[in-house]
């Protein structure tokens, strides 16, 4: 690389890194600022709660808004550079505009890829962090992390032949009531078992049953078993049953693929959710490089409002991709369009944004 784009690369990160700082530390601020009184009646220490909590918050917090601010970073510095005629200079020179784009794409290329990896892994095991803190502490009533103590039934398809069901199911100790579980060969039933409770085994890892009766049918006979209490390994874990909706969330990729496969094999409502997750988790950091050139392309131009006018155009542009990421989502959710589109129809649309942008830019 030349020392042009040493200078436009370093003026890009310092600006960014400057300005998601100080963002974080004022989220911080706010967010403590509402929840003193929580953290006092949790009686820990204030390395605990930076430990247990905002270890986990401001990855959270950082992540939700770092598209816009590598926006606003790129048209905050392209426009002072534009304001003082260093672009004009740049471009009188002899540099062609492609050129001059270059360090743009090279800066925004590498934050995307910071992006990208903090999605796959950090992202999901801070809002564990956070979740796990928020249900235990400040909302013990909250859904984040389970459902309130008390019954619920759940059912589900364990496999392609399997069929269970557990009556009054504790999400916050891994305990049920009555279980049941059969399984069909060619719409007959061939086995069925039925358990008075279930219980996660920590140790072992297995379902615990107890007061067991299995039946296994043939064409001529049947076999009945009884136990008192019998070990399973059933192909699904307590946070694969749990009805958490923030669920998606919490789980890095590898476990966010093996809940979608759990859900298609079980048919679950909430399928096209995880899959929007799961292909935002690429989708995003794609936008992020389109809004670094948006960014470079719209504060290039020498405008009389300064910085200022840039700003206003770029606050715009933000809001329209906000709004068709929304209704994108929700159209996927509650309609029947496919997730992979729901979750790249906005990177679609501003490609386009970016051409036509390009084509126009006085080069």
């Amino acid at each position: 690389m030349k020392k042009l784009d040493w200078y436009i690369i370093k003026k890009f990160l310092s600006v960014f890194f400057y300005a998601i700082f100080f963002f974080a530390v004022i989220a911080v601020v706010i967010d403590l600022s509402e929840k003193t009184d929580d953290f006092v009646r949790t009686g820990l220490s204030a390395e605990e709660i930076i430990t247990h909590y905002y270890i986990g918050f401001v990855p959270h917090i950082i992540a939700l808004l770092f598209p816009l601010f590598v926006f606003i970073s790129v048209i905050f510095f392209t426009s002072k550079m534009a304001g003082q005629t260093e672009i004009v200079a740049i471009l009188a020179s002899g540099t062609t505009y492609n050129r001059w784009l270059r360090p743009y794409w090279i800066g925004g290329t590498f934050l995307a890829l910071v992006l990208w990896i903090a999605n796959q892994w950090t992202v999901p095991q801070a809002n564990s962090i956070r979740g796990s803190f928020e249900a235990a502490y400040i909302d013990k009533n909250s859904s984040y992390d389970a459902l309130v103590r008390g019954s619920s039934d759940i059912y589900f398809r364990v496999d392609s032949f399997t069929y269970a069901g557990i009556y009054e199911y504790d999400t916050v100790n891994n305990r049920g009531g009555n279980f049941f579980a059969f399984t069909t060969d060619n719409k007959k039933v061939i086995s069925n078992l039925r358990a008075e409770t279930i219980m996660w085994d920590t140790t072992k890892k297995v379902w615990e049953l107890t007061s067991v009766m299995e039946r296994t049918l043939s064409e001529d006979k049947e076999i009945v078993k009884y136990y008192g209490t019998l070990n399973k390994k059933y192909p699904f874990k307590p946070n694969d049953i749990k009805k958490d909706k923030y669920t998606k969330d919490k789980l890095t990729t590898p476990q966010l693929i093996r809940q979608i496969e759990l859900a298609n094999l079980r048919g679950s409502e909430g399928l096209n959710e995880l899959k929007i997750e799961r292909y935002r988790r690429d989708a995003t950091p794609v936008t992020v490089l389109l809004l670094t050139l948006i960014g470079a392309i719209i504060a290039g131009r020498k405008l009389r409002g300064g910085s200022g006018s840039h700003l206003a155009v770029g606050f715009i542009i933000a809001a329209v991709f906000i709004l068709v990421d929304r209704f994108s989502t929700i159209f996927s959710t509650k309609g029947n369009l496919p997730p992979l589109l729901a979750a790249w129809i906005p990177n679609l649309i501003f490609i386009w944004v970016v051409y036509y942008l390009y084509k126009k830019a006085p080069k």
